[in-house]
């Protein structure tokens, strides 16, 4: 009896000992993860660095450091994590496999999110859609199209493709092409055009607006008139531009031709008809 008595102290003592080094283990690195995931959380935003991907980022290194936390509490006690760690390797790499779309998508969130080829509020041409972005995410990106329609636009495809972004610039160049009959006096129709740039407030003086002629075309003689405006400003010029030039070439008798094709008729002799 006396023998069991000094046996079961003597284990209490040994896993006693290994579970008090294990607690410590656990409660020591539990603090070490969050002094660590704040300071990662603290650095992100000091950065200005989005705050999706900040909280995103430091919960995932706060788990990745408990897991490694657990695993060697549970050396301390003994217990072998090789096959644990063999497991949730595998289990990793199936999950990956899985969702290596879903990481892609992740993996150009971050991209965006970082380098921010645009920001919300832009309007933009990317992944096949163009509007305005009204939020990013990690995984996606919401686009409001110019007849307020909503489409969510996975961040891979974004990232894949060109984009273009219609409000990085202050400034834009509106590209008009207008078409005048071959019988019009060509430096008239300059003047005319210049004209009404010149009346425009929106037109930017700098850089000059550019007016010239463009083409020889089938049916027309076409001029490029392309003003300069701040960007804000270039869908409603455009359109009250091409409404004023019809306009002011009416009173000043300067004509908009169309395409037309002229249709010979031969007929033949009559008296080879007869013949």
């Amino acid at each position: 009896m006396e023998f069991s008595a000094e046996k079961i102290i003597e284990i209490v003592q040994i896993w006693g000992l290994k579970a008090l080094m294990a607690l410590v283990i656990f409660v020591i690195g539990r603090i070490v993860a969050r002094v660590l995931r704040n300071s990662l959380r603290a650095g992100l935003r000091r950065g200005k660095v989005e705050e999706t991907l900040v909280s995103f980022s430091s919960n995932l290194v706060y788990a990745l450091l408990m897991v490694m936390v657990v695993i060697a509490a549970l050396n301390q006690l003994g217990i072998q994590t090789t096959s644990f760690i063999a497991i949730l390797g595998a289990a990793g790499l199936a999950v990956g496999l899985a969702l290596q779309g879903s990481l892609a998508n992740f993996a150009a969130g971050v991209l965006m999110i970082i380098f921010k080829p645009f920001k919300v509020g832009d309007f933009v041409e990317a992944g096949g859609t163009m509007g305005i972005v009204e939020e990013i995410e990690i995984f996606t990106t919401k686009m409001r199209t110019p007849d307020n329609k909503q489409i969510i636009v996975p961040n891979n495809q974004i990232t894949s493709g060109n984009i273009t972004n219609f409000s990085a610039k202050e400034t834009r160049r509106v590209d008009l092409v207008i078409g005048v009959s071959y019988s019009d006096d060509l430096n008239k129709v300059k003047t005319v055009l210049e004209d009404i740039l010149n009346k425009d407030e929106r037109v930017l003086k700098d850089p000059a607006p550019t007016i010239g002629v463009l083409e020889l075309g089938e049916s027309s003689i076409d001029f490029a008139v392309r003003p300069w405006v701040k960007s804000a400003d270039y869908w409603p010029l455009f359109f009250d531009l091409n409404k004023t030039i019809k306009e002011r070439f009416d009173v000043e008798g300067i004509s908009i031709p169309f395409p037309q094709r002229d249709i010979h008729l031969h007929q033949p002799d009559s008296g080879m008809r007869a013949a």
